[in-house]
């Protein structure tokens, strides 16, 4: 029986399996759980990034203003599902105004390693890269150096060292709404100067097949990491973004173990089909509870609503494994 390796999380967002679902997530029947204009000027909210906070719950959210301009915003919650978020973008404090100079800012992730809240995401520096802070609190944000070179998305680190060092998956791209992208490995001894870079997999057919990038911070279980990850199919009407998941080996994350054939969930509410982009259903953050193997998968609906879905370790596992593409 799959189980997840870390802390009890009793308080998770949960809602139980409907007997109608079909699949191995489900949707929170009250979704979308923020709606577009929480805040006063706020034309969207959508892919952001939740984790677990002195007993309730934080995160970094994309707001993008009525100028259409994407921001990111602090925010704080005591169940995970009500959502209080900041009227102020994050202001970040870095000793080099270089790198302090606030482009853009969108689709964050945070994660926890050792002793702080790290934030990456996708950061405007002559092209999109991959932009990184940390947090204590939640209220100081301190800027580090990009990671990566433009062009570069979902930058998502894993929430341990890994042999001593940093590790991240990223998905090198270009200026534009990239229609291409494989997702890549790579490391790091102080989160300041990134090597090592490893392929680990690439488009499949179907709902995977123009694009991939990497979800959630990945889930360490006992059979593998566990990867969250988006794909894209282009259709006559534009892109389709999906979920799907993959076994990551814990020692060497870049060799894939398992990998789904079929989507996980797909964009097929009004609210994931219906909006400032239709048909984009994009995870970027994941709860977990070992005590029960209970996740909670945040996502974007439609880049403009926040949606909350659920899974079973053991039953997702058990699909991936029965379902693998590899």
């Amino acid at each position: 029986m799959a189980t997840i390796l870390g802390s009890p999380l009793p308080n998770i967002p949960w809602q139980n399996k409907p007997a109608d679902a079909r699949g191995v997530v489900w949707r929170y029947d009250a979704n979308p759980i923020i709606p577009r204009d929480l805040l006063p000027d706020s034309n969207s909210i959508f892919n952001s990034a939740v984790v677990s906070y002195q007993g309730a719950f934080a995160g970094v959210f994309r707001c993008d203003d009525t100028r259409r301009e994407m921001q990111l915003h602090a925010g704080r919650s005591q169940d995970g599902i009500h959502w209080n978020i900041s009227p102020r973008r994050i202001q970040f404090i870095a000793d080099d105004t270089e790198i302090a100079r606030w482009q853009y800012g969108y689709d964050p992730r945070v994660c926890w390693i050792e002793d702080r809240y790290y934030v990456t995401w996708c950061n405007g520096y002559h092209g999109p890269t991959i932009g990184a802070a940390y947090t204590h609190d939640f209220e100081s944000f301190y800027q580090l150096e990009n990671a990566l070179l433009p062009f570069n998305r979902n930058g998502v680190l894993f929430p341990r060292k890994i042999g001593g060092r940093y590790a991240m998956l990223s998905r090198p791209s270009d200026n534009g709404h990239t229609p291409f992208g494989d997702i890549y490995y790579s490391e790091s001894p102080d989160m300041t100067f990134w090597g090592r870079h490893r392929y680990v997999m690439g488009t499949k057919g179907g709902w995977q097949s123009t694009k991939i990038g990497a979800g959630p911070v990945p889930i360490e279980t006992d059979e593998g990491w566990l990867l969250i990850y988006h794909g894209v199919l282009t259709s006559c009407n534009g892109f389709v973004y999906s979920m799907g998941a993959a076994l990551l080996d814990l020692d060497q994350p870049w060799k894939v173990i398992y990998r789904t054939a079929p989507y996980i969930l797909s964009p097929q509410t009004l609210y994931e089909c219906v909006g400032d982009v239709p048909n984009v259903a994009f995870p970027c953050a994941a709860l977990a509870d070992s005590a029960t193997g209970r996740i909670a998968i945040y996502y974007g609906c439609a880049d403009t609503v926040t949606g909350l879905a659920f899974a079973q370790v053991e039953e997702l596992i058990d699909f991936i494994k029965s379902n693998s593409a590899v």
